[in-house]
């Protein structure tokens, strides 16, 4: 019987330890059914980055989340606005030579991306700011090929993963307030 008490009390208190898995959870309010996500505004030189974080973000937000998501500020219950305020692109590491390359030339094999950005989720209606950070940090890094004309036909793609990785660590980020 004693026995019997002891394990019920630790199975409860194990159970209610408060570890979740990631995003299986919100913080957000549950009155939120609407979330307006209007283009992100781009502060640097990239053609176009904008675009892709935004159609990325919406993607991850219809995917994983419940929301209903519309491109109209005016409509949502809540609006996520985004700036990218900087991309850095730094070669990480290096090969000394392949087939299509001579001997004496070193390529860059594998980039760094950097973007820092800023991010509000105000609820539209209190005007209360449900996450802000204007120092979103993505980091990673993304294999590229030594072959030019490769290295031409993969930009599109690459930066789509690229949008992809960062949508995913950004919905996260809101939803679950990391």
């Amino acid at each position: 019987m004693k026995r019997t008490i002891i394990c019920t009390v630790i199975a409860l208190w194990l159970g209610g330890c408060g570890y979740h898995v990631a995003g299986h959870s919100s913080v957000l309010p549950k009155n939120l059914r609407t979330i307006a996500v209007p283009a992100f505004e781009n502060k640097t030189t990239s053609y176009r980055i904008e675009q892709r974080l935004t159609s990325a973000t919406v993607h991850e937000f219809l995917a994983k989340t419940p929301y209903r998501i519309i491109s109209d500020a005016n409509g949502g219950d809540a609006v996520l606005r985004g700036k990218v305020l900087s991309l850095e692109v730094l070669p990480l590491l290096f090969e000394n030579s392949s087939p299509s390359v001579p001997a004496n030339v070193t390529r860059a094999t594998t980039m760094l991306v950097t973007m820092k950005c800023e991010i509000t989720l105000e609820d539209r209606e209190s005007g209360k700011i449900l996450y802000h950070t204007d120092n979103f940090l993505f980091r990673n890094q993304y294999e590229i090929s030594t072959d030019v004309k490769s290295f031409f036909e993969e930009q599109d793609p690459a930066i789509d993963r690229m949008a992809a990785d960062f949508a995913a660590r950004l919905v996260a980020a809101v939803t679950e307030n990391y």
